[in-house]
């Protein structure tokens, strides 16, 4: 295997298929560059956020901003059209919708193809390297009208990210209204989901229920000790919400969005349903070390940053460095 930048090492055999259920989590070594502040100053304040992050018991488990795309976003809103049903409206976002930030070329194509609804006429000017756009449109210009079949002329490995993030992106909202709303991550309230947490530091596949008020002290003295977490829910067709306030909360959110669980069993594509699922409201943070604070070559009367750390798998890195860097500018900063 020949891929730049990328060294792949053996280092012995496995008996069985390697899946992703055999990773542990993801080691991190990240250089951060163009700080204005002082070394000192750079310390103490990564120094006060890791502080932050050991208290709360890990950084709060959202979706990296990536999931639904950084430049374009609209992953999660095709997905959401998806689990509706409204394949015409998936196919328009996935192909139509424009950014400012994208390249002149693929914006200005984009904004003729809304403009026009000319399939045939798109396929000249979408540029090459929208490839999977332009396989839509080589079926949609035989076939305008059956953007379902559009649909299926992509990977099913492509096609199913679009549900998924728009799981995700309910995922987020679920969390974010929780923090918002007061309520902790670092112990449960009566309705809230537990899982409980093995000894490699994953959560149990098998092991998860809804915290009963009577088992409340257990519970929560089970979380400080690092045995338990609090998880929320992935939507799905399967996967029931929580209960309490925390399940008043995601029904609103689905209120809003129009959507319902049942919602996710896709009519007309179910390769892409999603039977949903449980992910926790926090992940560890492991291993962090500064390796270096000094000046950063590249940008003078700058200082840099070299820094290492693991999560498990299934988080973002971009997530914790959210909370290090606090980027302004998500698009400028790619997170």
């Amino acid at each position: 295997m020949r891929v730049e930048d990328i060294k792949i090492v053996p280092i012995g055999y496995f008996k069985t298929k390697l899946s992703p259920y055999y990773l542990l989590g993801n080691s991190f070594k990240i250089v951060v560059r163009a700080i204005s502040y002082t070394k000192a100053v750079i310390r103490q304040r990564i120094e006060n956020v890791v502080k932050e992050i050991k208290a709360l018991g890990g950084v709060p488990n959202f979706f990296g901003h990536q999931r639904f795309g950084t430049i374009r976003p609209i992953t999660h809103l095709v997905g959401k059209a998806i689990i509706r049903g409204d394949f015409r409206r998936a196919a328009m976002l996935f192909l139509a919708k424009s950014y400012p930030f994208e390249h002149p070329e693929s914006r200005t194509a984009r904004e003729e193809l809304y403009r026009t609804q000319d399939f045939r006429k798109a396929m000249k000017a979408f540029p090459k390297h929208l490839y999977y756009e332009r396989l839509m449109l080589k079926h949609l210009a035989k076939k305008p009208h059956d953007f379902k079949g559009a649909f299926k002329t992509l990977p099913i490995k492509l096609r199913i990210l679009f549900p998924q993030a728009y799981q995700a992106y309910l995922f987020n909202k679920f969390l974010s209204r929780r923090i918002a709303s007061g309520l902790p991550l670092n112990a449960v309230e009566a309705g809230d989901y537990i899982v409980k947490i093995e000894v490699t530091g994953l959560p149990s596949e098998r092991f998860r229920e809804i915290a009963s008020r009577e088992k409340l002290s257990e519970i929560n003295s089970a979380i400080a000790s690092g045995k338990m977490c609090l998880a929320l829910p992935l939507a799905g067709f399967r996967q029931r919400l929580s209960e309490g306030f925390q399940g008043e909360i995601e029904k609103q959110i689905l209120e809003e969005e129009g959507i319902t669980l049942e919602n996710f069993k896709v009519k007309g594509m179910p390769e892409l349903s999603l039977k949903g699922g449980l992910r926790t409201a926090l992940t560890a943070l492991k291993d962090f070390k500064v390796e270096e604070i000094s000046k950063d070559p590249f940008n003078p009367r700058k200082n840099m940053v070299k820094i290492s750390f693991t999560l498990y798998r299934g988080s973002y890195a971009t997530i914790f460095l959210r909370e290090l860097m606090k980027p302004r500018n998500p698009i400028k900063a790619g997170f």
